[in-house]
């Protein structure tokens, strides 16, 4: 049986995602993306499933700072649609809520609902973390929004579902392994993701990113982010469409390299059936 660490507890999008992704698992809860990694790093578990990015609120920006130090490699990738309900002890009504309490990124996904409500919002670690509290509490003066699985886990009413302001709104998680195990060349779908940084020459970054234009390679995601402080060199993390065996990417790749002190492949995996959608 696969054993799954990721952030937060369970109920959380974290464990909906292990789940879809690894229905027969072993799961391990961890309080942070650094322990979550370490688990793996250090084999007390099999894989970390850990979100990227969010369609409403961008990328998780711990997680690309912890990634290339981590020795860890991307397997594979899910999107899920992410949903939150108010909850509350059994037996509460709309009218005697107060305080609604989640995470910082789920309060700010879920504006209408607490502007309509008129609530004040305590912040908590984790969303499932949110309802296991107000199961604790007991108050009904005190709410969360958290996904649906939290309601049944931790006993709680469901007061209004699907407060999200985007029905839309998705995460996209990746698994991360101690093994490379790149996914073969056979014509699939595949995505390449890679970290960067250019040589300290002038265009250096214009030059790097010329040779994916030159020879055809979609750029599905670009971040940059700096190490440390001072004047150090900025990071590149990068997601392409391709597998580097297929001569347009290797062609860009060899490009890319040229103008860089560092390129690392942290990825070669099947694209998940959602960026085929529409």
């Amino acid at each position: 049986m696969t054993t799954v660490a990721y952030q937060g507890e369970p109920g959380s999008n974290s464990a909906t995602a292990a789940r879809a992704l690894y229905p027969e698992r072993s799961e391990l809860p961890c309080t942070g993306f650094e322990q979550a990694l370490d688990a793996v790093a250090l084999g007390a578990a099999d894989v970390a499933v850990i979100p990227m990015d969010n369609s409403a609120a961008g990328r998780v920006a711990d997680v690309h700072h912890l990634l290339p130090e981590s020795g860890l490699f991307i397997v594979a990738e899910h999107f899920l649609a992410i949903r939150f309900d108010l909850m509350a002890v059994p037996g509460t009504s709309l009218e005697q809520v107060e305080w609604v309490r989640s995470h910082t990124h789920a309060l700010g996904q879920c504006r209408k609902v607490l502007r309509e409500g008129g609530w004040r919002t305590l912040v908590s670690d984790d969303t499932a973390g949110a309802a296991r509290e107000v199961a604790e509490l007991g108050d009904p003066r005190h709410a969360a929004l958290a996904p649906p699985a939290a309601a049944a886990l931790y006993g709680l009413d469901v007061l209004r579902p699907e407060v999200e302001d985007d029905p839309d709104n998705t995460t996209r998680f990746v698994v991360l392994s101690r093994d490379a195990a790149p996914a073969p060349n056979t014509g699939e779908p595949t995505m390449t993701s890679l970290f960067f940084c250019v040589r300290n020459i002038p265009s250096a970054l214009y030059k790097a990113l010329g040779g994916f234009a030159s020879n055809g390679v979609n750029l599905t995601k670009i971040e940059s982010y700096q190490l440390g402080a001072g004047l150090n060199p900025s990071r590149f993390y990068v997601e392409v469409e391709g597998h580097p065996d297929e001569r347009h990417v290797a062609l860009a790749l060899h490009e890319l390299r040229f103008f860089s002190s560092e390129v690392r492949i942290l990825g070669v995996y099947r694209a998940h059936p959602h960026r085929l959608e529409g």
